[in-house]
């Protein structure tokens, strides 16, 4: 691939402007709590950014792109799931999360389940955005591998170093502000690209004359079940995940947690159908290439050189992004829920934080390079099933039946849920994704309980 001295003046100076932010002046986290959760001041537009920041990656824009080329509409389950997933967010979770004051997604659960399921959620929830981590610093070094010629070791390394310096400036300060920087240039770079392959395409026209109906042009043209699988998966993804939720125990108010939530919901699915314009595009003109390549190749091919600078840095900030925002939300787990005996000194508060960090970060990094980056690959789904097995139901309870005594059935769902995950992850005994029965199993748990209890339990507040 030639690079003119536009397109690298363009992708550098992003790049540049954009570590600027996450480092510089007042995003700059001084303490602990700003590092972690932003000094709960984030305004709605920070909640938005944050949430955004990380969900919004690659797969919502190369990776909706490809599966566009290789199904149609049905590709815009990642992001339309995504908007649905953020709009029961912000309709049932955010005020209650934010008004526990917790800091963490197991720590809140503790609040109703007991204190003893603390320590095994923090550890399966932390495992599985582990596991994203290494998937994202593959992603990032996937495009400075395409872009540079480079080897997968040097591409890696460069990965890391961009990671880490995106993330241990501000933290959660940071990231709500870079998050919104992130997100407009990304709206800007599908924006444009969706607009120019419609136009290319001769219109809506064009492409309908190009595509049958069906599969094409219908959410389910690769399956029903594989679309309410995507859909259920996203839901479950952010309700489970403490990196997307943070943001909302950042927020100033309830009312700023619920805002920023709704706001993601409403500009999060745009970015797909964008993407699925590049995808049907490329399908129809170059049928002929590498599925994934589609939004890279359309971007050095359609877009001028400058903007298409911009673009790429842009979508290797986006995997950067969300790679930071895992390791933020790993190292938060790590510190407020498994570490909070040991490391309460306000003073060191900022450097732990910063230390657990990189030692995450360094850990993902050291992985890759062990070869092992396929295998995490094709373990990947694990990550999603650790997650949503530990906290989905555990968390709807708390959130919809706060009242009722069910410690008993949160610490059984959190200790069999994510084990059956693993097990089923290595072992596939059965056919069912390991992500939907460690689901079913965790729910069966809290029927169970509700049925044979037959009576209210102490309040909340009053468990010990």
């Amino acid at each position: 691939m030639t690079l003119n001295l536009s397109f690298l003046l363009a992708f550098f100076a992003t790049l540049a402007g954009i570590f600027f932010l996450a480092w510089g002046g007042k995003v700059k986290a001084t303490s602990g709590i700003e590092f972690a959760l932003s000094g709960r001041k984030a305004s709605s537009l920070n909640v938005f950014g944050s949430i955004t920041g990380t969900l919004v990656g690659g797969a919502s824009t190369i990776g909706t792109a490809q599966l566009a080329f290789l199904y149609g509409l049905s590709a815009w389950w990642f992001t339309l799931g995504a908007g649905i997933a953020c709009l029961f967010l912000g309709l049932f979770i955010a005020v209650p999360l934010r008004q526990s004051q917790a800091q963490t997604i197991p720590e809140f659960i503790a609040m109703y389940h007991g204190e003893r399921v603390r320590t095994a959620a923090s550890l399966f929830t932390a495992i599985g955005m582990f596991i994203q981590i290494v998937a994202q610093l593959l992603a990032c070094g996937a495009v400075l591998a395409v872009l540079f010629n480079l080897s997968i070791a040097a591409s890696a390394t460069i990965s890391m170093l961009l990671v880490v310096l995106f993330t241990l400036g501000g933290g959660m300060k940071s990231a709500g502000l870079t998050g919104m920087i992130k997100m407009a240039l990304i709206y800007l770079t599908m924006a444009v690209a969706g607009v120019v392959a419609l136009d290319l395409a001769g219109g809506w026209r064009g492409l309908t004359d190009g595509f049958a109906a069906w599969p094409w042009f219908s959410l389910f043209g690769y399956g029903v079940k594989e679309g309410i699988s995507d859909l259920l998966s996203m839901l479950v993804g952010v309700i489970s995940t403490q990196t997307y939720l943070q943001a909302v125990f950042s927020a100033q108010s309830s009312a700023v947690a619920r805002k920023g939530s709704l706001l993601s919901a409403a500009l999060i699915p745009p970015l797909g159908l964008f993407a699925i314009l590049v995808g049907l595009y490329m399908r129809q003109t170059m049928p002929e290439i590498e599925s994934a390549l589609a939004l890279p190749i359309f971007i050095m091919m359609n877009l001028p050189s400058g903007f298409a600078g911009i673009a790429f840095a842009t979508l290797l900030i986006a995997a950067v992004g969300t790679a930071s925002g895992l390791a933020l939300g790993v190292a938060t787990t790590l510190k407020v829920d498994l570490l909070r005996h040991r490391l309460q000194q306000k003073a060191t508060e900022l450097l732990v934080y910063r230390l657990i960090t990189l030692a995450v970060l360094l850990a993902a990094f050291l992985l890759l390079l062990s070869n092992l980056g396929s295998a995490i690959m094709d373990w990947s789904f694990l990550s999603m099933g650790l997650r949503g097995a530990t906290l989905c139901f555990p968390l709807l309870f708390a959130v919809f039946l706060p009242q009722t005594n069910l410690r008993q059935a949160g610490f059984i769902s959190i200790m069999l849920a994510p084990t059956s995950v693993v097990l089923l992850g290595f072992f596939p005994v059965i056919d069912v994704p390991p992500l939907f029965f460690g689901l079913g199993l965790s729910l069966l748990v809290f029927i169970l309980t509700l049925l044979l209890s037959g009576k209210k339990g102490i309040k909340p507040d009053q468990q010990s």
